[in-house]
């Protein structure tokens, strides 16, 4: 993978936020800044996929030039292809609320921590239903997880055309490795009949691989199937700018490949309803499409010391006290 490297994607994210600034009125600046500002505090790890507001600045009322400013900052926190998919998510969801008598501008909440123009740490949030993006800028690098999509309806229209479907990729990926699998394989990755409800983890503050299932490993794959599991990982990893995503694979490379683990619940066929996940030791992605008859998708990659950039905000304050 080739990329921005990280002192370009963390200038690119200070140019977009500083733009925000420039084009919001003094109320919209306090309304992006609620809450607390140091990026520490436990307040700051509370969060939610589901309908409902959040603290920040609301995009409902903005005009057309902030949501071009807004859409220029979420693009800073994706890859190309993570990009595409929030912005599938997001049509999705325009899609349903249409559906539902209830169009009309987009609702998520925009929040800034921190300040884009100096040297200390700072980070922004972008959270509304079945989006939640968390961005930590420090001059050691930068930080997008916990970083969850969804998309309700999983597949829009149901004609010969084909519909939306920005997260079918991580279905597809998963469902061609479990059908791979035969014998004990098989036996070992699926671990229930009936999936989940949801994801395991909702939205919990600190990311835990232990609540998931063992599953199967990865050096109980065959070689194709090994490279499924990459290429199902990698789907997650790549939302991210392309530097980090090469950091965070070369980190699990450098621990040892056999350390991952996949594992799935429900029905193999398109269709049914079903869950996975896989874990690892610094990070976790699961993914469920079981509410609504299987067509209710939701997806998440958490990372046990990256989550809210935890690790580079505790080397900054470190070298404070040096």
């Amino acid at each position: 993978m080739s990329g921005i490297p990280s002192q370009g994607v963390a200038s690119g994210m200070r140019e977009a936020a500083r733009a925000l600034l420039a084009v919001l009125e003094p109320e919209q600046v306090r309304e992006l800044r609620a809450g607390p500002d140091r990026l520490d505090t436990p307040e700051l790890r509370e969060w939610t996929y589901l309908p409902g507001p959040r603290p920040g600045l609301s995009t409902e009322g903005l005009d057309g030039r902030q949501r071009e400013v807004v859409d220029a900052l979420l693009t800073t926190a994706h890859s190309a292809a993570g990009a595409e998919l929030v912005r599938g998510a997001i049509e999705v969801e325009r899609h349903r609320r249409a559906r539902a008598g209830h169009p009309g501008p987009d609702r998520y909440w925009v929040r800034l921590l921190g300040d884009p123009g100096g040297d200390e740490p700072w980070g922004w949030r972008l959270n509304g239903h079945h989006l939640a993006v968390h961005v930590l800028v420090t001059a050691a690098g930068v930080r997008v997880t916990p970083h969850f999509v969804g998309a309700e309806p999983a597949r829009t229209g149901n004609g010969p055309r084909p519909g939306l479907r920005p997260l079918g990729p991580e279905e597809d990926l998963a469902r061609e490795l479990i059908t791979s699998l035969g014998g004990t394989a098989r036996a070992s990755a699926l671990f229930a009949a009936t999936p989940p409800d949801d994801i395991l983890t909702r939205a919990d503050p600190f990311a835990d691989p232990g609540l998931l299932p063992e599953g199967l490993r990865y050096d109980r794959l065959a070689p194709g199937q090994q490279r499924l599991l990459e290429r199902l990982v990698g789907r997650y990893l790549d939302r991210a700018p392309e530097a980090y995503a090469r950091e965070c694979w070369s980190d699990a490379v450098r621990r040892g490949l056999g350390s991952l683990s996949f594992a799935w619940a429900g029905g193999l066929a398109p269709g049914d309803r079903h869950y996975y996940c896989v874990r690892a030791p610094d990070f976790l992605i699961e993914y469920d499409n079981t509410q609504d008859d299987g067509n209710h998708a939701h997806s998440v990659w958490r990372h046990v010391r990256h989550d809210w950039g935890t690790d580079l905000l505790r080397g900054h304050y470190t070298e404070q006290h040096f």
